[in-house]
């Protein structure tokens, strides 16, 4: 029996991409029927794909040849947190363009794109939701253009559900909603604020409508802008290669199977850094507290 312990870097990862990533190379069938045969279990109970992980837990796995064959001897390049046939959801780290801005840039669309195709399943890839280049976590990809076609339509339709967490500079009231227009369009952005730290404060955060840099823009015009932020006047962040934005989790019915899908993108390890500076020794019980996160 192969014991691993959930480390701060997999806490609130579901069990179906802890496998993922610990058998980056096995099919999605050997990967189902683990589970469904409770060869997998958690803290001594059988689980489910979309069983949330904590850190501190100890997941169980039945030993077999096969699985020593598929296990990742250092942990792949690209953090899935979600695959089927038509997409795949990927944990965006900071730092890093979805798509191209410059010539001869890297960007998550190739990294995406090329560990695909080293595992032997070569596709071209179209971003269904983007990111900033500073903002860290859950990104969608379609995996044709039939299926960004129907992504496509479920976002303009009925939109994603989405929660970030947010490090935003000075004292902020313990919940508020931002209704202000932007370039002339109607923009609100709902927040709660889960812990108050000495200078900033950890936020959840809402974007009840979707325009550009939305988030980023409207804290800024409270006069509480991301840190790190440089471009809306966030406190600078010397050791962090993005802002402290993080797309948390991601939410849809989807389209084609009605199944209601609930992806959690676990925290970049410089943002747990800087939330263990903001929180001190509040820092474990903040962290336990987001696994039960809703929207505000």
């Amino acid at each position: 029996m192969l014991t691993f312990t959930i480390t701060e870097s997999d806490h609130c990862r579901t069990v179906e991409s802890f496998l993922r990533n610990l058998l980056p190379s096995a099919p999605f069938a050997y990967l189902g029927k683990l589970v469904r045969g409770g060869h997998l279990a958690v803290n001594g109970l059988p689980a489910t794909p979309d069983t949330l992980l904590v850190a501190g837990d100890a997941v169980t796995l039945k030993e077999s040849n096969r699985t020593r064959e598929l296990m990742a001897v250092v942990p792949p390049y690209l953090d899935i947190l979600f695959e089927d046939d038509r997409i795949i959801v990927v944990n965006k780290p900071p730092g890093l363009p979805v798509h191209r801005t410059a010539e001869d840039e890297q960007t998550l669309v190739d990294v995406a794109e090329q560990f695909l195709a080293d595992r032997g399943t070569p596709v071209k890839l179209r971003p269904v939701n983007r990111l900033d280049r500073g903002t860290s976590g859950a990104t969608i990809f379609a995996k044709s253009a039939t299926s960004a076609g129907i992504f496509g339509r479920l976002v303009k339709e009925t939109g994603l559900g989405k929660l970030y967490l947010a490090v935003a500079d000075g004292k902020l009231p313990s919940e508020g909603t931002i209704d202000a227009p932007l370039e002339g369009k109607e923009a609100q952005t709902q927040f709660r604020t889960l812990f108050q730290g000495h200078g900033a404060a950890l936020l959840l955060v809402t974007p009840v409508t979707g325009r550009m840099h939305q988030i980023r823009k409207h804290l800024a015009l409270t006069g509480h802008p991301v840190r790190g932020d440089r471009r809306y006047r966030g406190a600078p962040l010397a050791d962090y290669p993005g802002h402290c934005l993080h797309a948390f989790l991601v939410s849809f019915s989807h389209p084609v199977t009605g199944e209601e899908i609930v992806i959690h993108a676990p925290l970049p390890t410089g943002l747990l850094d800087q939330l263990r500076r903001l929180a001190g020794e509040f820092f474990p019980p903040l962290l336990r507290s987001l696994p039960a996160l809703s929207p505000p």
